[in-house]
This record gives C-alpha cells, sequence and structure tokens, in this order.
C-alpha cells in the first residue's frame, strides 16, 4: 500500500474511532451509567461484602427496568381425575431475557365431562393463546387490578356475543290469544280433609357456563403468582397486599370432611352429602390433621367390628373422604359421635359438625319432592321438619350447607328461623350467581373457578366480611396448591378443603402447614379466641368450645389470640 493511501486509511480509521468515542460519550452521559456504576463501586467499598460481584449484581438488578409480560401460553393438561383442563402460563422479559414465571390452574366443576369438557378446554387454550396474549403483552404483570379489569372485560364482551347468538338461533314465540289455565293439586283421602298442596316453585333457569370462561381464572392467578414472585414475597403475602391488610395473620380453620353419604354412596342415604368436622380453634393445622385421621380410623374400626371383621362397605369419593353405606341420617352421625367419645374428644365441646345436604341434587321434578333416601321422598315443608329433628337430636352440628334449592325461600326463612340460633345455613353458590341473597343463609362458600379472577375474590370477601368461607371442587389440580395462600391472603376465617385424601387436596394441607410454621416462626401468627361467622352465630352458643392456645411449638404465641365452594 502507498503512503498516500496508508495514511488516508489511518486518517479514516480515525475518524471512525472519533465518532465512536463521540456516540459512545454521548450514551452514557444519557444514560448516566459512569455515574450508577461510581455510586455501586463506592457503595461497595462501604460495605465490603464477601461475595462482591454478588452485590454488585444484586444492585445493578434494583436499578434494571421492571419485568413486562412477553406473553401468555395456554396447554391442556389432566387434573388429578384423569380429566382434561387448562393451565395457564407467563412468561415476562427479566433482563433483557424472556423468562417464564408461574403457572396456574384453577377448577371447574360446572364443566361436564366427554365432548363438551374437552371443547370448553379447547376454547380456553385458543383464547389464551391468541386474543389474551395480545391484550395482556408488555403489560405490567404487578398490576392486578388493571389485568383483571382486561380480562373480566373481555369475558363481558364473549358473553354479549354467545347472547346474540343464541337469541338468533332461538325461535319466535307467539303469544297465545288465552290466558293460561291453572290447576291447583288437591290430596285426597277418605276420611279425611281435603288439603291444597302448594306447587314447587319452578327452578330458576341455570347460567350457561361460557365455552373458554377457564382462561380468565387461570390466567389471573398465574398473573398473580408472577406478581409474588417479582416482588420476592409469598402469594398469601401478595393477595393481602391487594386488599391493603398487613401482619399479622391468621390461618383459616380447616374443615376436613370425614364421610360422605350423597347419591354416590354405596347406601341408600342421599341426604349427607358430606359430614364436616370442625375442629375447636387455636390447633395447628397438623394436629387438626392429626385428629381426623383418628376419628376416621376409629370410624373404620367401628364398622369393622359391626360387619364382624368382614370388609366394610367403603371407598374414597371424589372430596376425598369416606363414602359409606348408611340409610338414615342419624346413622353417620351416631357413628361420628362414638368414635369421637372413644377417643375422649366429645361431640360439642372439642368438636362441632356441619353437614353439606346439597339438596339441589336430590329433587325429584316429577314429585316435587326431595330423594333423600332411596324411595324416601320429602316435600320442603317436610324437610324443614326432618332438619330441625335432627339439629335437635344432634346440637353438635351447627352448619347445615344447601339445605334445600334456592328456589324454595320459605322454608329457607322457615329453617332459620327455627334453628337460626344454634345452627347457620350457608349457600355453597358461584361468585357470579344470579338473584337476590337467601333469606335465612348467613353466609356462603367461594370457590376460584371458571371466569373468577383473583379481583373478584377480593370484592367479594371485602364486600361480605365474616360471611365467606373457602372451598374446593370435586376437580382440583393437583399440584395447585395457591387456595390455601389465597384463604389465608384474603384473611377468611374458614377454609374447607374436603377429605383427607388425594394429592390435589393433601397438597393444599401441606401449603396450610408451611404457612403457619412460617408466621409463627416470624412471630405474627395470631388466633381466634372463639369461633367467629358464619358457621357459628355471634352470640354465643352452649355448645361452643372454649379457645385455647395452640400447643406445642406454638405455645410462645399464645398471647397473641385474638378473634372460606363457589
Amino acid at each position: 500500500m502507498s503512503h498516500p493511501a496508508f495514511s488516508k486509511r489511518v486518517c479514516e480509521d480515525k475518524r471512525d474511532f472519533d465518532e465512536m468515542k463521540t456516540a459512545a460519550a454521548e450514551f452514557y452521559r444519557v444514560s448516566r451509567v459512569p455515574q450508577d456504576i461510581e455510586r455501586a463501586l463506592h457503595q461497595l467499598f462501604l460495605h465490603r461484602p464477601a461475595d462482591q460481584h454478588g452485590y454488585l449484581a444484586d444492585y445493578f438488578a434494583n436499578l434494571a427496568a421492571p419485568p413486562r409480560i412477553s406473553r401468555v401460553t395456554g396447554r391442556q393438561v389432566y387434573d388429578a381425575r384423569g380429566r382434561l383442563s387448562l393451565e395457564a402460563e407467563v412468561y415476562c422479559v427479566v433482563h433483557n431475557k424472556e423468562k417464564s414465571m408461574s403457572s396456574a390452574a384453577v377448577s371447574s366443576h360446572l364443566v361436564p365431562e366427554s365432548q363438551e369438557r374437552t371443547e370448553h378446554v379447547m376454547a380456553a387454550v385458543l383464547w389464551i393463546n391468541e386474543p389474551l396474549n395480545s391484550m395482556l403483552k408488555d403489560r405490567d404483570p404487578c398490576d392486578q387490578l388493571k389485568i383483571d379489569h382486561i380480562l373480566s372485560t373481555f369475558f363481558k364482551e364473549r358473553c354479549l356475543e354467545e347472547k346474540e347468538v343464541r337469541d338468533r338461533e332461538r325461535p319466535e314465540v307467539i303469544p297465545s290469544s288465552s290466558p293460561p289455565q291453572t290447576k291447583e293439586k288437591k290430596s285426597i283421602n277418605k276420611g279425611k280433609k281435603s288439603t291444597v298442596e302448594k306447587p314447587l316453585p319452578a327452578a330458576e333457569p341455570q347460567q350457561p357456563v361460557l365455552r373458554g370462561s377457564l382462561a380468565v381464572g387461570s390466567v389471573s392467578l398465574a398473573v398473580a403468582k408472577t406478581g409474588a414472585q417479582i416482588q420476592g414475597v409469598h402469594l398469601y403475602e401478595y393477595v393481602a397486599a391487594l386488599r391493603n391488610q398487613e401482619p399479622p395473620f391468621h390461618i383459616p380453620v380447616s374443615l376436613v370432611t370425614l364421610l360422605s353419604c350423597g347419591k354416590t354412596s354405596p347406601g341408600k342415604l342421599n341426604l349427607l352429602e358430606e359430614v364436616i368436622l370442625i375442629p375447636k380453634v387455636g390447633q395447628q393445622v397438623k394436629q387438626i390433621i392429626t385428629m381426623a385421621l383418628e376419628v376416621q380410623k376409629e370410624m373404620m374400626r367401628i364398622m369393622e367390628t359391626l360387619t364382624n371383621g368382614g370388609a366394610s362397605e367403603a371407598f374414597v369419593c371424589d372430596s376425598g373422604a369416606l363414602a359409606v353405606s348408611h340409610e338414615r341420617a342419624e346413622q353417620p352421625l351416631d357413628l361420628i359421635a362414638e368414635a369421637c367419645t372413644n377417643l375422649g374428644l366429645p361431640l360439642g365441646t372439642q368438636i362441632h359438625l356441619a353437614l353439606n345436604c346439597a339438596a339441589h341434587e336430590l329433587l325429584d321434578p316429577s314429585k316435587g319432592k326431595y330423594e333423600v333416601a332411596t324411595g324416601v321422598l320429602k316435600s320442603p315443608d317436610e324437610l324443614v321438619d326432618l332438619y330441625q329433628t335432627l339439629i335437635s337430636k344432634y346440637p353438635a352440628v351447627v352448619a347445615l350447607i344447601d339445605p334445600f334449592r334456592k328456589e324454595d325461600r320459605d322454608q329457607w326463612e322457615k329453617l332459620s328461623s327455627m334453628i337460626g340460633n344454634s345452627c347457620s345455613l350457608l349457600s355453597d353458590v358461584s361468585y357470579k350467581s344470579q338473584g337476590p341473597p337467601l333469606p335465612g343463609a348467613r353466609g356462603h362458600i367461594l370457590k376460584h373457578i371458571n371466569e373468577t379472577t383473583v379481583s373478584d375474590l377480593i370484592h367479594m370477601t371485602s364486600e361480605q366480611q365474616g360471611s365467606v368461607l373457602m372451598g374446593t371442587t370435586c376437580s382440583e389440580p393437583c399440584s395447585e396448591d395457591s387456595l390455601s395462600d389465597i384463604a389465608v391472603g384474603l384473611g377468611l376465617h374458614y377454609v374447607k378443603l374436603g377429605g383427607l385424601s388425594g394429592a390435589e387436596r393433601m397438597t393444599k394441607y401441606n401449603r396450610l402447614i408451611s404457612i403457619e410454621e412460617e408466621l409463627a416462626q416470624q412471630g405474627i401468627l395470631v388466633f381466634k379466641e372463639k369461633h367467629p361467622p358464619p358457621l357459628f352465630p355471634d352470640s354465643p352458643h352452649k355448645h361452643s368450645g372454649t379457645a385455647e392456645a395452640a400447643r406445642s411449638g406454638l405455645e410462645e404465641h399464645s398471647s397473641h389470640l385474638i378473634q372460606t365452594d363457589l
């Protein structure tokens, strides 16, 4: 290369280098990176940590851009019963790299099995992977309220579209010119005065489950778990912060299903879908589980004795409890009473009971009566008398869940006026159920299903404090334990997780134990002095157990004793 050419090349390289230096200087001036580095080095010298690079990594991580949602995905999975379900996963850009943050699944007991269930799940996967993915891209995963608003608005729009389709497909009804004639049924018995039988209220039309609705609840929960991870807190702390609740926390009392004598049980009795153990306050979750297992073991021993050592007709049902063969409602209650007495745990002091009647599943529309046992039919008024007799005989029963259909409003009110001072009536209804509140119902069971968002749960519990308890469904995701965190974060008094069988339920019980131990170690765990509503009336009940501080490892916290299905 000639000297002039070489000199020209050197000049060009120098000019390029000077331009790069100028651009770099401007870049660093605008970004102020040198000042940040200088401050980081200053702090490093002051603190002189053992891991200098780790210290610098944490220092600059705090200066990094906050994570943003890069995409959400939905996929088909199987729940604990082998049924097709949905899982949502949230990805975020963190430190310039895409990272999977969390996944979540919610239950959907309203969705039937078979081909229709498959269509529901496939629609939810499509919702997540296409419209919701676009709508949530670049959103702040810690802005739960905004994201839940987007999800709920999207769901409402889909509902309107579905309604328009149904309206177009509905045939036009031509009104009749003559008014409809009604007939009154009369029961005629020879030698007796004729009585008019009051017609059964017509069943309210059920709100259809919109295909794809699983996407809304699943994405909402996945985003909440992502926000908790980003902020470096547990999900229960994150939910509590969303509702402006600060420590201390309390653990909801675990309601354990002991027996099932419903329609799927082997005996004739249909009325008692669940017989639920209510432990006294102040006990650790481990103590409650141990006690419930001892009661179950003693019940099995008693049943084997009654069958002369033969195999008892019992199996584990979907609720995780023993499904046993009985003909009358008194029999399972007598069995539990005998087991508790043998263990030194008399009913009404150490233990109380709640009965989930699930009466809406027992109605025979053709006869207008409830089939409380095979071949045994009861009218709504006769069912009121049955419940009153049962509660009088077993005062340890302090709550009835779904004793009637919601349409039998007169009977709800009548039964409440008769036993309301000693026994609470609860309804197991969904958050978005239609119609006015049930007369006489003291509370209801809240469940995280379908389109229910985390913000919906917070709104529900804040509006109806003291009247809500958390419950599970019969079709729970196997590895999802978020319900326990949500129940603690919402500050609920009770949580109904079902029986002590199945990974989908024990995972949630174990998570409650973990949260309880963590709060105890931090000194921010508190207990109730007495059972609060909705299971117990505000006024003291003569059969209520007295408060007792937690024993063993939590005794040092006894000075802190103070006062959650659909």
